[in-house]
C-alpha cells in the first residue's frame, strides 16, 4: 500500500470522527431539537438524503483503500472539494463555537486531502 493512500485514508477517518464529534457535542449542548434542522421539520426523504450524504466519507475510507491510483486520486480530489464547499457554505449557520471550530478543522483536512491526492504520482 502506498504511503499517500494511508494518509488519505487516515484523513477520511479523521473527518468522519470530526462529524460524529460535532453531532455528539450538539446533542449534549442542547443545540438541537429532535426531528428538526434549523427549525424545519425533517421528512423521511430528507433523512435519507442526509444519510446518503454522511455515508460518503465512510465510503471514501473504503474506496481510498480499494481503488487504483489514477482513479483514487481524482475521486479523493473531487469528493474533498465537494465537502469543502458544502461545509464552507454551512459554516455560518452553526451558532456554536465548538461547531465552527470543528468545521474549520474539517476544512483543513479537506485541503490536506486535495493536496496529498494532487501530489500522488
Amino acid at each position: 500500500m502506498d504511503a499517500i493512500q494511508v494518509k488519505l485514508t487516515a484523513l477520511w477517518v479523521a473527518l468522519m470522527l470530526i462529524y460524529l464529534l460535532g453531532d455528539v457535542l450538539r446533542i449534549f449542548s442542547g443545540d438541537f431539537k429532535p426531528g428538526e434542522i434549523m427549525g424545519t421539520q425533517v421528512s423521511q426523504t430528507m433523512w435519507l438524503g442526509i444519510a446518503v450524504l454522511m455515508v460518503t466519507p465512510i465510503l471514501m475510507i473504503l474506496l481510498t483503500l480499494m481503488l487504483d491510483q489514477p482513479i483514487n486520486r481524482w475521486v479523493n480530489i473531487i469528493v474533498a472539494i465537494f465537502w469543502f464547499g458544502f461545509n464552507l457554505i454551512g459554516l455560518p449557520s452553526f451558532p456554536g463555537l465548538y461547531d465552527r471550530f470543528l468545521l474549520v478543522v474539517s476544512l483543513a483536512f479537506n485541503v490536506l486531502t486535495v493536496w496529498y491526492a494532487w501530489q500522488w504520482d
